[in-house]
């Protein structure tokens, strides 16, 4: 190491003269020492180079007021005659470093930095200072920055985060941090760090070469502390004194183990519930306490008493971690007020290394106790659906069967039965209200249906609103009521030249009975035929084969063949059925083709002909219809009321057209929102006025209480009339009312008073009064004059 008290002058080695030879022409020296080569027998000189060095050492972070000296350049071509030049270039020349170019020392201006730059490349030659000839090649050389310990070591973070297990074992490695130092590390003690704890003993250990810490404790339980704040330094100069340090916090966290079981911290429950409540439905809630988080906290809860496994349940709340009890099966407050049941709760993640440590078992458990809360319940019935049979044709308020509910609360309180006559339109069955036996009201047939299906009622007495349905399955059973018949209709024909035996028709048999052992029909013919007979053939079909041949359909073209059909059945029913026999020509192969239907119409008319007959006839019907509709629009219309006792709903229209859009006098709506607004002397421009001057007399009295008394009255005695048809009626009365303030215009009665009256109403009666009104006021005015 160099100091600032140091010079080191680098001096050229002078080596050994030799003999000087001559030399060659065209060859120069420059280099002071030589050795001798030779070339084509010609002894050369080879110079040497004078100077032998090639770095420099300077102190970084120089506190002096001077520039700092790094070194003097000397070279033997400077004998001390003022002819040699020092000439420096490379890295930092002119600002951070010169040369004496007489004396070639160098100088540094400014402090250095190791940590900003550690080395420095220049170069250095020599040249005469008159010819500026170069007396000394450009040759190079470096300045290297000693370092100083003037950095301490810092930590990449200021905190670090960490976690470790629970539990863990002493020595468990929880987390590195190195430190960096900025000094130069292969030179002395500078950069050299050594790791310490300051804070976190005695949970953790630091190791003081890599910075790795360590759990220093065993059996350290995050319930009790989980998290730790540990302060490491690190301190350059291998620790010693004087070094610089840098210190980092490192916030450590245990993290969880599932070492604590689950506890109750009530280990008996009470919990009450309705009897009522639905299967499924949510009583109530138990709660264990793990100390424990997350994943290693979740519990799963389980009935460990078979009384209480049988009637509830219990699931875990995946929220909160509670265990919710809910009903697995119907409650019942009359069997059983009250359950007690054991209730298990462990942890739903174990660790093997915590289940058997010396601690209690890894479960609790607690007693729970539901109380059942009597709820007035609907009326039960014995049984659920009900199916009954009965035998058709049974006569009306035959038994049916009986249907029994009971209300199974403390009270018993009776029940009444009634039928849901939504489900029994027909009105077919009746129920006997007190003991719910069914009976028939019509007779019942079971080829209409089968089965009837009906809802009943059990309603409590003292409690209407409690009611309980059930359905009711009748099955009618059969009876043989019913004959067999034709299973189709047949069209049977027989050929005029068929021969005796032949078959022409198989025929066969239904029956809309149902007998238990299937169907079973005997064809027979009611009397002996000399034309046909029947062949039954015992598989519920029969034959009809010919007795003769030759038939001809001059002779007779149609046959009726009666057949009866029985069944074997209890009663045996029976019918006969007639079948029609057609004779037809066919050729000699059996095959139609003519039959009685088509010879009369070919003897007579052709198909054509036929047609257009037809179609006369069916435009001569259109043409009445369409005059019978013209002759109905010119009848007179019919009044609207034929009778005065057949009014009812009616919808009236008409066919008037008004007058247009000059038409404002026709019709005033006005008039039907308020009749006392009606102007009765606005003429109608639709129709020709029945008077020249009609006028409308105003009632000086708007509100009639007498007659309005008398219509409220008749109203009110047809209202209450059990006799009145059940639909709106039209009632005619005659009253006269309680007198016009103008009385009698008679002058009979009127000489007493003729002076007490006023006449001016007269004027308001229209022009057909006033010729009076002018008589009577204008004798007024005369008396008052």
């Amino acid at each position: 190491m160099i100091t600032n008290h140091f010079q080191i002058i680098f001096m050229v080695s002078i080596l050994r003269p030799i003999t000087a030879l001559p030399m060659a022409p065209g060859n120069t020296v420059n280099l002071l020492g030589t050795s001798p080569e030779k070339d084509d027998g010609k002894i050369l000189q080879r110079a040497k180079r004078g100077w032998m060095w090639n770095q420099f050492f300077l102190l970084e972070e120089y506190t002096g007021n001077d520039n700092q000296y790094v070194g003097k350049l000397h070279s033997n071509m400077d004998r001390g005659e003022g002819n040699v030049k020092y000439i420096l270039t490379g890295d930092g020349v002119g600002s951070l470093f010169l040369i004496d170019e007489n004396s070639g020392d160098i100088h540094a201006t400014k402090r250095l930095d190791r940590e900003e730059r550690a080395i420095y490349t220049l170069h250095a030659k020599v040249v005469d200072k008159r010819t500026n000839k170069t007396l000394e090649a450009d040759t190079e050389f470096n300045i290297k920055i000693h370092d100083i310990n003037d950095n301490e070591p810092k930590f990449s973070k200021d905190i670090y985060f960490a976690s470790v297990p629970e539990m863990s074992d002493v020595g468990t490695s929880v987390i590195q941090v190195t430190a960096t130092d900025a000094d130069d590390q292969t030179y002395g003690n500078s950069a050299k760090l050594v790791y310490s704890i300051l804070q976190g003993q005695p949970y953790f250990s630091v190791d003081s070469d890599n910075g790795t810490i360590r759990t220093a404790l065993p059996n350290m339980d995050r319930e009790t502390k989980e998290n730790y704040q540990v302060v490491i330094q690190a301190k350059d100069m291998a620790g010693q004194m004087g070094g610089l340090s840098g210190t980092t916090t490192v916030s450590i966290t245990l993290s969880d183990e599932n070492d604590s079981p689950p506890r109750f911290a009530n280990h008996t429950f009470r919990l009450s519930t309705l009897e009522s409540a639905e299967v499924g439905a949510a009583i109530g809630r138990i709660k264990a306490n793990d100390a424990d988080v997350g994943r290693n906290a979740e519990m799963q809860y389980s009935i460990v008493d078979r009384d209480g496994q049988d009637i509830f349940t219990i699931i875990t709340d995946q929220n909160t971690q509670e265990g919710i009890i809910r009903v697995k099966k119907q409650l019942d407050y009359e069997r059983k007020k009250t359950f007690s049941f054991k209730v298990e709760v462990t942890n739903t993640y174990l660790d093997p290394r915590f289940m058997y440590s010396p601690n209690p078992p890894f479960k609790d458990d607690a007693m729970v106790r539901v109380t059942i809360e009597d709820v007035d319940e609907p009326p039960v019935f014995s049984r659920n659906p009900y199916i009954i049979e009965v035998h058709e044709d049974t006569a009306a308020g035959s038994f049916v069967g009986v249907v029994s509910a009971k209300d199974l609360d403390a009270d018993n309180n009776p029940v009444k039965y009634s039928i849901d006559r939504h489900t029994d339109l027909e009105r077919l069955f009746n129920i006997d209200s007190v003991n719910g036996t069914i009976t028939t009201l019509k007779a019942l047939d079971r080829e209409m249906s089968k089965w009837h299906n009906i809802s009943v009622v059990a309603t409590e007495i003292s409690n209407p609103r409690q009611t309980t349905r059930v359905p009711v399955f009748i099955r009618v059973l059969d009876v043989n009521d019913n004959a067999p018949e034709f299973a189709m209709y047949y069209e049977t024909f027989v050929c005029e030249n068929v021969k005796s035996g032949q078959l022409i028709q198989t025929i066969s048999a239904v029956d809309t009975d149902e007998p238990l052992v299937g169907h079973k029909f005997v064809f027979s013919m009611s009397f002996s035929n000399p034309n046909f007979t029947i062949i039954d053939n015992e598989d519920n079909t029969a034959r009809i084969i010919t007795r003769r041949g030759g038939f001809s359909q001059r002779e007779m073209n149609t046959y009726l063949l009666p057949v009866v059909i029985s069944d074997n059945d209890y009663p045996i029913q029976s019918s006969t059925s007639t079948l029609t026999v057609n004779v037809c020509a066919c050729d000699s192969r059996g095959n139609v083709q003519s039959c009685n239907t088509e010879a009369l119409l070919s003897a007579g008319l052709s198909t054509g002909a036929l047609v257009a007959i037809l179609l006369c006839v069916i435009i001569l019907l259109m043409i009445v219809v369409l005059f019978a509709a013209l002759r109905r629009q010119q009848r007179k219309k019919e009044p609207l009321i034929i009778s005065k006792e057949d009014v009812r709903d009616n919808v009236v229209s008409y066919n008037d057209e008004g007058g247009g859009e000059e038409d404002t006098q026709a019709f005033d709506i006005g008039t039907l929102r308020n009749p006392e607004v009606m102007d009765a002397k606005k003429l109608r421009r639709d129709i020709i006025p029945e008077m020249l001057f009609p006028f409308g007399r105003t009632s000086p009295i708007k509100d009639n209480a007498d007659v309005r008394d008398f219509i409220h009255g008749r109203l009110h005695e047809n209202d209450s009339d059990p006799t009145a048809p059940p639909y709106d009626s039209l009632a005619t009365y005659a009253y006269e009312g309680s007198g016009s303030l103008a009385e009698s215009l008679s002058s009979l009665e009127s000489g007493a008073t003729e002076g007490d009256q006023e006449y001016d109403y007269l004027s308001n009666w229209g022009p057909a009064f006033k010729k009076l009104a002018d008589m009577y006021i204008g004798k007024d005015t005369e008396r008052e004059t």
